[in-house]
């Protein structure tokens, strides 16, 4: 039962003797090494295991690693031994290395302690109690020594066992005192034989070189266990400092795969924990923050898997777990493929020739052994690649007494053009690296196999690399030494080691324990030892030092990165810097883009550095005005692209110069160039300033010694170094001192000197002005990166000196303060670095505040006098053209018009760089406009201007900007505009920022008036008022009272009863808030309290308002009812009942709803006391009114506001719910019911049918229906909607593959009178009633906050601020990103008008009825009525829907003061953008050309108008908008409606008119509306620098005007050409390359001027040429009969349907491509040549003898490609002249496709029709020509055709 306490108790291990007893001198006894015995736990167990054995590695306090090598084996115990547990002993041992010689320690037996009993008695789990009196506890060996031979170890401490097992006759003691003084040299390749003299011999070879690692077969071990990828990922993550742990069952694995895992790393060494086998005892270990390699036993994986930050190799199952918050580096492409294919062909060689048909017959991977080297060999390959050119990069800072060295991280890795590697970046920050430059760095030292391969071996590893082969003998050989290294002597059989004899380790019973030693003894035998080798000679080789060979120098850019052209732009760059120093300025002005272009590269600004050194004379250049401008901007180009590091030297390169090149100013004061060239991050590098001072410090050691050895030839620092070295053990006290002294003056007067430069450039030109400090976070003392502040005197003396010193100049303290702790903090770290004495570290620290100050007064005097310098000649400002009434607010500003995403301008993209341009910024009432000249001399004659409506402003903000040109980071403004255009603005220096200021304020002051009257359409003309100021006591006045002509009369009507009870009056727009709640309350209030019965129409206007009212009804939108039959108001009271609907008039005093319009459509059943009732269930009282009816199937389209809440499900409850008491919410929603009620009957197919139908009245009428899908195809496909449609507008698209709906419908037996289309989300709740007659579809729309939001999305990606490469961020993806939702409103208009067109009803009550249901309405009235494609259709169409039924145009164009916070949302813009879509899918259909979509979608924002000014017609009334428009002609030039500006415009120009426009007769349209049918539209994206928008046609005019005045010089430079350049941003393409069509219209025009006739107008001249068309084309159809296919169509039909037959697509106008007229069908047709077409008869002119024989005959043939290509149509011409058959893509193709000579036919044969040959033509059509080459096959159009082609053929033939 005692026993059973012991299984899992664990114990503690205990030391029981070791030898020696006190330490060697050199080598403590390691601490807690019973932990390491026993690292899983010390137990007891109840059977014997067998002797185990196993070498820990631990590290000494001095990091010195100890091999721990531990041998176990077990005792039996009895139980009274159990519970005495007398103390059992062990031995210690530790090798220690005394010089060179290693002497051995000694060692203890560790055992189990005492064991803590088990908290729980496990009696279940035993198989049965013990019934063996006998435990066994653990006993251990262990050894310790600084040497690692793991076999020796073994050996001996087995030999220890076995002798006390079996029972040798050798003293124990004897053995251990042999063991200890052994001497064993560490290095050098001796053989040592040793016994321990109990019979035994072993033999050890020392390595060679004691710097290479030992591995033995660890390292091939380890890539067995894992693999290759795995171990490279291992190797990766300990160089980049990663935290690594091992995890196997067996010990022994465990030390040698972290062997391994160093051996590989050579050259580099592993600084960090490194513990191969760690005690369960120490787990917590894995916590620490710091890399570790570390080994554990998998016994302990459980406690492994919460570990969140360390990789995990399983060796037993060969994973490698790497977690995801760990990224490790790889080496770098191609290295990491090579180093990967080198591996595998060492494990696996058999891998090349798997796939061999004949394999060699032996290519087994080497043995282990010779295995393991070869992989090693393989790493050492790998980082001779890596470092190759280090020591190129290695700064010797002093020599004497020892030598420092630093690495010059930044200039290796931009030699190696390896900047963006990550992993080579970690490797060289990382400690190994650290460690390997102290290392390796000395250029005398003792040198290796690595120094070698490095030196000698690059260029032979550069030519191999890409040659497997070549690579493996290389690695061989490699591999060889590494290996002779380590087994130096050929194979020695004198091993004789015993091993227990086989009964003693069974006979476990009788076994003695352990005995105790004899210390006394063992300490006889080591003294003895120790004397005999005081007397010994040395054995100690001395260490051949020599001096380090560097390799060559590392070429640059052997990549081949150098641009071919880069010869080119060095002669560039070095002409242009002659001509600057020659003072050829013109020149060098018009070479000076191209070289700031040249720039850019890394040859070009090394070439400029050298260059300007040549002009550089004793350290000085002084240069005139222009010249230092000129080289400060190269300057300043050259260092924009340096990385802070500056890794390619150049800024290194700068420094001198920018400290020579200088200019007088004045008396005495000069100005250097670093004052110019501060504005770059590198300054504030302290990485920078380290390279240089250590580069810089290094050549003037160099040039001390260099002066003593008289010999001139160039000699490298390092060289001369080692030279110094080697000699330094000769010289005298004397000598050596003397030199170690100049060394340390020489760095401190370099501190100096640095401590000015750094002074020089951080310090600014205007010290008031903290620019570059306060951008790079200089001033906080940890922000910069790697200065470890030394803290003995940095912070405090800086201070206090700094008060001493006298100057106290208040206002650049802070300047100066900073950048004296700066040179402080720089100071330190290089000073202690490079051993400078401390007195003179004080020095400096006391110098530096005076020197900062010194400098800070001279820049005062600098600053003052530049200051006065005359401005650089800037070009002339241009003053901008502006509209009658247009006034400016500011005058011009200059600035830069900085380029932003759009490639088009800068030249990018081909084509001159536009942008930047140099101009002003006007400020006018109506726009904002930039006119300036590009900068890049090239384009400077150009003028580039952009503007836009100052009321179209989204967004501004402030930016700073570095011009290319300029040195000064200036203020600007990036400014957006929702006319889809960007300024971004630099203010120019001579712009005080107070002026920028103002410039702001007045922006906004016009951006946002404070009422409507503000804007510039109605300011426009009232000289000297810049912005209406209303007084702010104005905004609450009971209503303003309504329009004063109606108020008067009402007045009287309602008596006083109502103006006095008007309780709450509505603010106006602006201060109302976005909430709209308690606005609709008290509306709803005031309709209440309106004496209904006094309100009829007759009693309420007397009869001077009569005419007020004849207004009302003039308008356009009864116009339009009365054509659609919708009721007139004539007769309005007495008419008779039979109409179905009626014009009510109980809102003309809008108070049933005030974003209504005065009259209304409502069924004719209904009156008006109803309405109000009705009103207050919907939002905003926004009830059901009738706006268009179709006029064959009767159907209506009625639009509301969504209902409120609270209505929603009362309204669909069903009607005879029992209620107790009839609710007022009740009997209005009956009364809703009704009235939905009395639309339905008033529809025809209600009445036919009276009450219920299935599909039997209605199938009739739809299957007539068609329509036209997309483009220009008719089809008479039966199409109609499946009304349960809101899943698929909830996104999931139609079964049909064009978009158009699915045919469901009649799948459904009964279809509803009306469909009301409501808001998904506010419909949940409502039950549908079975027998209700109207059905809701619920849908998903986008709200106007999405609108808003997509919009900013969408101007980002069509007008990107800045240009960007990321390939998350192309124009594709931001323009998706945008979610601009066209289709979604695309799709439920065409669903409305597939309802409408079967004949139901559709009601659209969305939102609050003026955003999105505005867009649907308006479209399906659109698609459904041609007549709205129209000019005046569509006027009708905006006036109706848009501004008469409430959009909130003010309010969601942000244009008052009040909407600014709800910001801009451009629904009208998505509704334009939507027709523009649909114009593109039938170009036909519109009378309106896409340039009139433009023109409206710029005016709706510019605020020209008054037309989409203010939110309702209520509104307009009241500040008197509405009716001025007639009879107001006060300023003739003003126009104050759109429309009317249109019509003028549309009599002068076609530029709104659509060429293309012949409608069908009630054409109904349904375009598609997937995303991928609808275009980008070009509204969005094209702009015109030359002239600004082309929206304001007075400024086109004039602008013309202006150009023709400038007389042209007479042009001597000889014959001129015709061709113009014509730019895609630049030039106005609708002028520069006009359509056919307008050019032919300007000419006629121009002609009749010239003659004097009267010219007239375009639009007669047009419909003159069409009448005349279609009558010449219905003549010549009769006439002419040629067997030409286009004739044969012509037959046909007119015109417009030749067009839509054929699908011809044309071009618009308005963009200005050039329209293709002369359709097939035209061409023919007609005998004058139309529109400056050649007719097809002059296309053959070239080679016309007679035009009868020439053309003998032609015709469209189908011909069948060569093999497997399909049959085409082609234009057959049969020449007799030239006797040959020729064939054209299409008839009016110039371009000959083919030629079939009549020479080589030999005959002409009937033929078959093969495979894909054209359908439904009959088989005699086909027939075949055979040549001498091929076999032609043909197809005519019939079998009469065919026999036509085959005669003439053959009479050809015959002929010949």
């Amino acid at each position: 039962a005692q026993i059973r306490h012991f299984q899992n108790g664990e114990g503690q291990g205990r030391i029981l003797q070791r030898f020696p007893e006190k330490d060697w001198e050199d080598s403590p006894f390691p601490q807690g090494i019973e932990l390491f015995c026993q690292p899983s736990g010390w137990q007891l167990v109840p059977e014997r295991q067998p002797a185990s054995f196993f070498v820990a590695v631990l590290t000494d306090i001095n990091s010195e690693r100890h091999s721990c090598a531990c041998f176990t084996f077990w005792e039996g115990l009895d139980n009274s031994q159990v519970r005495q547990m007398s103390p059992v002993q062990c031995l210690h041992c530790c090798w220690c290395n005394s010089d060179v010689t290693v002497v051995i320690s000694l060692l203890l037996c560790v055992q189990l302690q005492k064991a803590k009993p088990s908290e729980v008695d496990e009696v279940d789990e035993e198989p049965a109690v013990v019934q063996s009196a006998q435990v066994f506890a653990p006993k251990s060996l262990v050894l310790v020594s600084r040497l690692d031979y793991t076999e020796v170890f073994r050996n001996c401490l087995g030999l220890i066992y076995t002798v006390h097992v079996d029972g040798l006759p050798v003293p124990l003691e004897t053995v251990i005192g042999n063991l200890l003084t052994c001497v064993i040299p560490i290095a050098g390749g001796s053989q040592r034989t040793i016994t321990l003299g109990a019979g035994d011999r072993q033999v050890i070879q020392t390595p060679i070189d004691d710097s290479l690692p030992i591995s033995g077969s660890s390292v091939a071990q380890l890539f067995r266990q894992l693999g290759i990828v795995n171990v490279l990922y291992l190797f990766c993550a300990a160089l980049t400092e990663h935290k690594i742990l091992f995890l196997s069952s067996s010990y022994q694995r465990l030390t040698d795969a972290c062997r391994g895992l160093l051996a590989i790393m050579f050259p580099l060494k592993y600084s960090f924990t490194f513990v191969p086998i760690l005690p369960g005892k120490l787990l917590e270990v894995l916590s620490t923050p710091t890399p570790f390699i570390i080994g554990v036993n998998s016994f302990f994986r459980s406690e492994t898997q919460e570990l969140l930050d360390v990789i995990i190799a399983d060796l037993d199952g060969g994973t490698v777990t790497i977690p995801e918050c760990v990224h490790i580096s790889l080496l770098p492409e191609p290295i990491l493929q090579q180093t990967q294919t080198a591996l595998s062909m060492v494990l696996d060689p058999e891998l090349e020739i798997a796939d061999h048909a004949f394999p060699p017959l032996s290519t087994q991977p080497s043995a282990l052994k010779i295995q393991d080297k070869e992989i090693r060999a393989v790493f050492l390959w790998l980082f001779a690649r890596l470092f190759q050119g280090y020591r190129w990069c290695l700064h010797i800072i002093r020599i004497h007494p020892e030598p420092v060295i630093r690495f010059h991280k930044a200039a290796f890795l931009g030699q190696r053009a390896l900047t963006e590697d990550d992993f080579l970046m970690k490797v060289l920050d990382g400690m190994a690296f650290a460690g390997f430059v102290s290392e390796r760095g000395p250029p005398y030292r003792a040198t290796d196999l690595f120094d070698d391969l490095v030196a000698n071996h690059v260029e032979r590893i550069r030519q191999e690399e890409a040659c497997p082969q070549k690579v493996m003998n290389h690695v061989k050989e490699l591999a060889e030494q590494l290996f002779k290294n380590e087994n130096p002597y050929p194979a020695v059989a004198m091993h004789k080691v015993t091993r227990p004899s086989e009964n003693s380790q069974n006979n476990a019973h009788n076994q003695k324990p352990f005995p105790g030693l004899d210390d006394v003894a063992v300490q006889l035998f080591i003294d003895h030892a120790a004397a005999k080798l005081k007397t010994a000679p040395p054995v100690v080789k001395a260490e051949l030092k020599s001096m380090v060979p560097s390799g060559p120098p590392l070429e640059k850019d052997r990549n081949g990165n150098v641009m071919a052209n880069s010869a080119r732009r060095l002669e560039v760059v070095r002409n242009c810097i002659t001509y600057i120093f020659e003072n050829k300025m013109l020149e060098a002005k018009k070479l000076m883009p191209a070289v700031l272009r040249a720039l850019k590269g890394r040859a070009a600004r090394i070439c400029l550095t050298q260059e300007l050194n040549q002009h550089v004379l004793q350290n000085r250049a002084v240069l005139d005005d222009q010249q230092f401008d000129y080289i400060v901007r190269m300057m300043n180009c050259t260092l924009q692209d340096c990385s802070h590091i500056d890794e390619h030297g150049i800024a290194a390169a700068l420094l001198p110069l920018v400290t020579a090149f200088c200019r007088k100013l004045g008396a005495g004061i000069t100005q250097f160039a670093y004052s110019c060239v501060q504005e770059h991050m590198v300054w504030t590098t302290m990485q920078f300033w380290e390279s240089m001072f250590y580069s810089d410090v290094q050549s003037h050691i160099r040039a001390l010694y260099l002066e003593t050895e008289e010999g001139g030839q160039e000699i490298s620092a390092l060289d001369l170094a080692s030279e110094q070295n080697r000699l330094w053990p000769t010289l005298s006290k004397e000598m050596q001192a003397e030199r170690v002294q100049k060394e340390e003056s020489t760095v401190f007067s370099q501190a100096i000197h640095y401590a000015n430069r750094m002074s020089y450039l951080l310090l600014p030109l205007d010290t008031s002005k903290n620019r570059l400090l306060r951008s790079s976070g200089l001033g906080d003392v940890e922000s910069v990166s790697n200065s470890y502040v030394t803290n003995s005197i940095a912070g405090s003396m800086a201070e206090s000196y700094d008060t001493e010193s006298g100057f106290e100049d208040a206002e650049s303290s802070d300047v100066a303060n900073s950048v004296v702790r700066f040179i402080n903090r720089f100071v330190d770290k290089v000073c202690n670095e490079s051993g400078v004495t401390n007195e003179h570290l004080k020095a400096l620290h006391t110098m530096i505040p005076d020197i900062v100050q010194m400098h800070i007064e001279t820049l005062d005097a600098v600053h003052r006098e530049s200051k006065r310098l005359p401005p650089i000649q800037k070009p002339k400002l241009l003053r901008p053209t502006l509209l009658p009434g247009e006034e400016l607010v500011m005058d011009a500003m200059r600035v830069h018009l900085i380029p932003d995403g759009r490639e088009e301008a800068t030249g990018l993209m081909g084509g001159p760089p536009l942008l930047p341009a140099e101009g002003a910024i006007f400020l006018t009432t109506y726009r904002l406009i930039f006119k300036g000249t590009p900068t890049d001399p090239l384009v400077g004659e150009q003028v580039v201007t952009r503007s836009f409506p100052i009321a179209s402003l989204t967004k501004e903000k402030r930016i700073s900007v570095t011009l290319p040109m300029d040195q000064f980071v200036q203020e600007g403004l990036q400014l957006r505009s929702s006319t889809f255009q960007l300024m971004k603005i630099a203010f120019d220096e001579e712009v005080a920022s107070d002026l920028a200021e103002v410039f702001r304020k007045h922006m906004h002051k016009l951006r946002y008036p404070q009422h409507v009257q503000g804007t510039f359409a109605f300011t426009v003309g009232q000289c000297g008022k810049l912005v209406v100021e209303h007084k702010t006591k104005d905004k609450n006045q009971s209503l303003r009272t309504l329009s004063k002509n109606l108020v008067k009369s009402a007045k009287k009507t309602i008596g006083r009863q109502y103006v006095t009870r008007k309780k709450y009056s509505p603010p106006t727009w602006e201060n109302r808030s976005s909430l709209q709640s308690e606005l609709d309350e008290d509306e709803i209030s005031v309709s209440e309290e309106v004496d209904q019965s006094s309100l009829t129409l007759s009693s309420t206007i007397r009869s001077s308002d009569r005419q007020t009212m004849s207004n009302v009804v003039e308008r356009a939108c009864c116009r339009d009812y009365q054509r659609l039959g919708l009721g007139t108001l004539s007769n309005s009271l007495t008419r008779s009942k039979n109409e179905p609907f009626r014009i009510s008039t109980v809102n003309r005093m809008y108070t049933v709803c005030r974003s209504y319009p005065g009259l209304l459509i409502v069924p004719q059943s209904i009156p008006d006391t109803t309405i109000h009732r009705i009103c207050r269930c919907y939002r905003q009282n926004r009830f059901p009114v009738v706006c268009w009816r179709n006029s064959r199937t009767k159907a209506v389209l009625l639009r509301s506001a969504g209902l409120h809440a609270k209505g929603v499900v009362g309204f669909f409850k069903s009607p005879n719910a029992p209620t107790a008491v009839p609710s007022q919410a009740d009997s209005t929603s009956l009364e809703q019911e009704k009235y939905l009620q009395a639309i339905i009957s008033s529809m025809p197919s209600y009445s036919e049918n009276s009450g219920r139908n299935t599909l039997s009245g209605f199938t009739s009428t739809h299957m007539s229906t068609s329509g036209k899908w997309g483009s220009i195809r008719g089809s008479g496909r039966l199409s109609a909607y499946n009304p349960d449609v809101g899943t698929r507008l909830a996104g999931k698209e139609s079964p049909q593959p064009n978009g158009g709906p699915s045919e469901a419908l009649f799948l459904r037996q009964q279809k509803a009178y009306l469909y009301i289309i409501g808001d998904k989300a506010q419909l949940k709740g409502g039950k549908q009633d079975s027998f209700q007659q109207w059905e809701v579809v619920p849908i998903e729309v986008c709200d106007v906050r999405q609108v808003k939001n997509s919009f900013k999305k969408l101007m980002k990606a069509c007008v990107p601020s800045s240009s960007t490469s990321d390939p998350n961020m192309s124009f594709q993806r931001c323009l998706e990103d945008s979610e601009w939702m066209l289709h979604r409103v695309l799709q439920v208009s065409v669903l409305v008008v597939e309802l409408l067109d079967t004949g139901s009803s559709v009601m659209v009550s969305l939102e609050d009825g003026w955003d999105v249901t505005t867009q649907v309405v308006s479209l399906v009235q659109l698609l459904s009525d041609p007549y709205y494609r129209t000019f005046d259709g569509f006027r009708l169409l905006v006036e109706k829907e848009w501004l008469s039924f409430g959009h909130r145009f003010s309010h969601r164009g942000a244009q008052t003061l009040g909407s600014q916070s709800s910001g801009f949302t451009p629904v009208f813009l998505q509704f334009l953008d939507c027709v523009h879509q649909i114009h593109l899918q039938f170009p036909m259909e519109f009378e309106f050309s896409q340039y009139y979509l433009k023109f409206l979608a710029y005016h709706y924002v510019s605020n020209r108008f008054r037309t989409f000014l203010l939110d309702s017609d209520y509104e307009r009334i009241e500040l008197g908008v509405l009716y001025e428009e007639k009879g107001d002609r006060k300023t003739p030039q003003v126009c104050k409606s759109v429309w009317d500006y249109i019509d003028r415009l549309n009599k002068k120009t076609p530029i709104f008119y659509n060429y293309m426009f012949s409608p069908e007769d009630e054409e109904v349209l349904r375009p598609y509306t997937f995303i991928s049918n609808l275009k980008v539209w070009d509204f969005y994206m094209e702009e015109t620098l030359s002239e600004g928008p082309s929206y304001d046609w007075e400024l086109r005019g004039r602008q013309e005007r202006v150009a023709e005045e400038t007389p042209e010089k007479p042009d001597t430079s000889g014959p001129k050409s015709q061709r113009r350049i014509v730019w895609p941003c630049y030039d106005s393409l609708s002028k520069a390359v006009p359509d056919a069509i307008t050019k032919l219209l300007q000419d006629l025009q121009s002609l009749e001027a010239e003659l004097g006739q009267t010219s007239e107008k375009w639009k007669d001249t047009w419909d003159k040429i069409k009448t005349t068309q279609r009558t010449e084309t219905k003549l010549e159809s009769k006439v002419r009969l040629t067997p030409s296919f286009s004739s044969s169509l012509l037959m046909s039909s007119n015109l417009s349907h030749q067009r839509r037959s054929q699908g011809v697509y044309l071009q618009e106008s308005g963009v200005g491509s050039s329209i293709n007229l002369a359709l097939d069908c035209e061409a023919s047709a007609t005998s004058t040549p139309v529109a400056g077409r050649t007719s097809t008869s002059t296309l053959y002119s070239q080679f016309q003898s007679t035009e009868s024989e020439n053309r003998s005959f032609e015709g469209i043939l189908f011909k069948k490609g060569a093999l497997l290509k399909p049959w085409k149509p082609r234009w057959f011409v049969l020449d007799k002249t030239k006797h040959q058959l020729r064939y054209y893509e299409t008839r009016q193709d110039k371009e000959c496709k083919g030629v079939i000579e009549l020479a080589d036919v030999e005959s002409v044969i009937p033929g078959t029709p093969t495979m894909g040959a054209p359908k439904n033509i009959e088989e005699k059509a086909f027939f075949d020509l055979k040549t001498t080459k091929r076999v032609y096959n043909f197809c005519a159009q019939d079998s009469l055709n065919a026999q036509l082609w085959m005669d003439s053929v053959q009479s050809c033939l015959s002929d010949a």
